[in-house]
């Protein structure tokens, strides 16, 4: 009887595990109602397992959708199928999914897919102040909060009739971003806004614009006020007088500068008016600019100036400009239709110019030590000009000039050079040295107190006498130097 109920329950086991078993054909994930999806739309993530049963039996599926490989919804349930959903799809939600079901110790997954959430929501862009001043700056902060960094984050600064001026910051951790923008001259009513964008697949997406952000400028200080006194007709040597001034809402580190040609003629801090005054010059024609700054605010206002000659240059003359030494040199000063003035005639030192005369008319003995640049000076009503310089040579004569043989005797070997060399002792150079040959001129050689000549080939018939002679620009005229004989050897066998 045992054996019986034995073989019953082997052979009901049997049947019951033959009842029980199963095979997952495939897992299927589906997004509803696409794979792309728009920013704030609801979003359905299907999952559906497709299974083969011996029988009609209940299994309990366990469900996991992965976004990025990383679970983001979990559940359990008698049927063959579960939904994740998304209410309001954001692109944070954009990624890959992937579905897994597991039940009676098998599991199956299904292929990934992607999801795309299309668009970004709408930034919140806020400043920092509402009302600022020319010079500050305006602290923005732009923020998408709904959507996963990395982000780029662009702001603008827009203006009447402007063309924006734009930043742009790349965010690769936070959802937001912060940036200044400088308040410049000019800048009354400034608008802000700011968007975003993102990269997806390769491929960038970008935000709505934020709302507008108003931010009101005032102006520290009004743009200054620059006058010069007199205002016209303005001569070398009268005084002219600048005065530059502004309005100031907060007298604190304001610097008012004037300035001409990028040259600073005066600076005050911490007042509204800045004077300054000096004898006109000829020079002093041209445009003068007034700065008022302020922190980073500045304004500029300029102011043309012409002021007439009063007299022209002088002209220096010279009776001469190469003359022997103690010989006299007049040296004349002159105005072009002007003749009261104060004349001073000078010498050009590197060490500083020397005074010779305080006069109209120089005339000096001089000596080749007074070679050099001559100047003169005029005077009228403390202006002062200077002439173009005028350069005078002082000549001493040549003295006899000698020559003699490089190598020191007066033989030299058949068919070898002959090197000769011409000096004059004294004499102003640039002094021009001739060498002789006989009767021949054979060659011409300017330098300062000697020159050199080659005769490259002595033959045994070369019995001339060799001489030079010496001139410079002394009105005394060529010395001549005693004829030099040479003795010719023949070639040693």
């Amino acid at each position: 009887m045992y054996l019986a109920l034995l073989v019953i329950f082997l052979q009901c086991s049997e049947l019951y595990t033959q009842e029980r078993v199963f095979t997952f054909n495939t897992v299927e994930i589906k997004v509803q109602p696409s794979v792309k999806v728009k920013n704030g739309a609801r979003m359905s993530v299907v999952c559906r397992a497709d299974i083969s049963k011996s029988t009609d039996f209940q299994l309990k599926h366990n469900f996991t959708v992965f976004k990025n490989g990383k679970p983001v919804f979990t559940t359990i349930s008698d049927r063959e199928g579960a939904q994740y959903e998304i209410p309001v799809a954001r692109s944070s939600d954009t990624g890959e999914y992937e579905c897994t079901v597991e039940a009676g110790g098998k599991t199956k997954s299904s292929d990934s897919l992607h999801v795309w959430i299309t668009g970004m929501t709408k930034p919140i862009l806020t400043a920092e102040e509402k009302e600022v001043l020319e010079g500050e700056v305006v602290k923005l902060r732009c923020e998408l909060p709904e959507e996963v960094p990395p982000l780029y984050f662009f702001f603008r600064k827009i203006k009447m009739n402007s063309t924006p001026k734009e930043k742009h910051v790349y965010e690769p951790y936070r959802n937001f971003s912060e940036v200044t923008f400088s308040v410049e001259e000019g800048d009354n009513i400034l608008y802000f806004d700011c968007f975003g964008k993102r990269s997806v697949l390769l491929q960038f997406e970008s935000s709505e614009h934020s709302n507008r952000t108003l931010v009101t400028v005032k102006e520290p200080f009004i743009k200054p006020t620059l006058n010069a006194k007199p205002s016209g007709n303005i001569t070398e040597g009268d005084r002219i007088h600048f005065e530059c001034s502004t309005v100031v809402a907060r007298m604190r580190d304001i610097e008012i500068i004037l300035q001409k040609n990028k040259t600073i003629l005066k600076s005050v801090q911490d007042e509204k008016i800045l004077k300054y005054s000096a004898v006109a010059t000829l020079e002093d024609s041209g445009e003068y600019l007034c700065k008022v700054e302020q922190g980073r605010a500045s304004k500029t206002t300029k102011l043309n100036v012409v002021v007439s000659e009063l007299f022209p240059k002088p002209i220096l003359s010279a009776s001469t400009s190469n003359l022997d030494e103690n010989k006299e040199l007049t040296l004349s000063c002159s105005i072009s239709g002007f003749r009261k003035a104060n004349f001073s005639i000078l010498r050009k030192n590197s060490n500083g110019d020397i005074s010779l005369k305080n006069s109209r008319n120089l005339t000096m003995r001089v000596n080749v030590n007074d070679t050099g640049s001559f100047i003169c000076k005029a005077e009228v009503k403390g202006i002062v000009k200077e002439s173009k310089p005028v350069m005078i040579n002082i000549y001493a004569p040549v003295s006899k000039p000698t020559l003699s043989v490089v190598s020191g005797l007066p033989e030299v070997v058949l068919g070898k050079p002959l090197r000769l060399i011409c000096r004059s002792a004294m004499g102003t150079p640039p002094i021009t040295f001739r060498f002789h040959k006989g009767n021949e001129v054979k060659t011409i050689v300017t330098n300062d107190t000697y020159a050199t000549f080659l005769d490259e080939n002595i033959r045994q018939n070369d019995k001339k006498g060799y001489k030079c002679d010496a001139r410079n620009n002394h009105s005394s005229g060529m010395k001549t130097s005693n004829i030099l004989n040479i003795t010719v050897i023949g070639k040693s066998v």
